[in-house]
């Protein structure tokens, strides 16, 4: 009799139980609010489709180490003073830095594989007769004949315009048309040189002697003989002595 009556209170109480659980799931709707129908907006896929809207690429990962610089550095910036900056601002100021490094690096390479020939052309044009070894003696004293002529035995023709224009030098030297001494220049000589068509003759032949001497220019025999000649008619032209 008591086994029968719990199972009897423990089966109505489980009924209960399972009603009440029933009966808290059932929805309720609000039948007295209407309802409103939204859609989309027309634009919203051209609205959110900017480079801050891309979530497949993580953070950083595109960026370049002067990139990620950059925006150390503006940061440091807003953090410190209160300096922002726009995108805009900083994309074109990124633009401009490429271009100065850009710049940097062409710069380099013309310095280094150009520009140390050039220097050294234009340095030995610049230099005086000191390294002839002629600084400790006049140049009336150089016997340059028989120096031209072994130059021209040994087939060294750019070594003979070398003698040809130091002999025109001497012979300048002792018509007094110029004042000669070891460390002056071909451009010191053209400036003491008053006669216009002796000056412009010895401007041609000075440059022949700068691009064959000091732009390391080989020459040939034919072309050798072409200049000799011109030394040559100079000499013959150049007026008396200055007295």
């Amino acid at each position: 009799m008591p086994k029968t009556v719990t199972f009897l209170l423990g089966f109505l109480l489980g009924c209960y139980l399972s009603w009440g659980q029933t009966n808290d799931s059932i929805v309720k709707y609000d039948t007295n609010i209407s309802l409103e129908q939204r859609n989309f907006e027309k634009d919203l896929q051209e609205k959110y489709t900017g480079d801050e809207f891309d979530y497949t690429i993580t953070t950083g990962e595109s960026q370049n180490l002067l990139t990620r610089f950059l925006a150390f550095f503006f940061n440091w910036l807003a953090d410190t003073f209160g300096f922002t900056i726009s995108p805009e601002a900083f994309k074109i100021l990124e633009i401009i830095i490429y271009i100065l490094l850009g710049g940097l690096v062409l710069y380099l390479i013309i310095k280094f594989a150009v520009n140390e020939k050039v220097s050294t052309l234009l340095t030995k044009r610049a230099k005086p007769l000191t390294d002839l070894g002629i600084s400790e003696q006049h140049i009336e004293t150089i016997d340059f004949d028989a120096l031209l002529a072994d130059a021209l035995k040994n087939k060294d023709y750019r070594l003979a315009v070398r003698y040809q224009f130091l002999l025109l030098l001497k012979h300048l030297s002792n018509k007094d048309l110029i004042d000669w001494h070891f460390e002056k220049t071909n451009a010191d000589y053209t400036r003491e040189i008053k006669e216009p068509r002796l000056k412009n003759s010895f401007m041609e032949l000075a440059y022949l002697y700068d691009y064959v001497w000091y732009g390391e220019q080989a020459i040939s025999e034919p072309a050798y003989l072409t200049a000799a000649n011109k030394f040559n008619t100079v000499k013959n032209q150049t007026p008396s002595n200055h007295g």
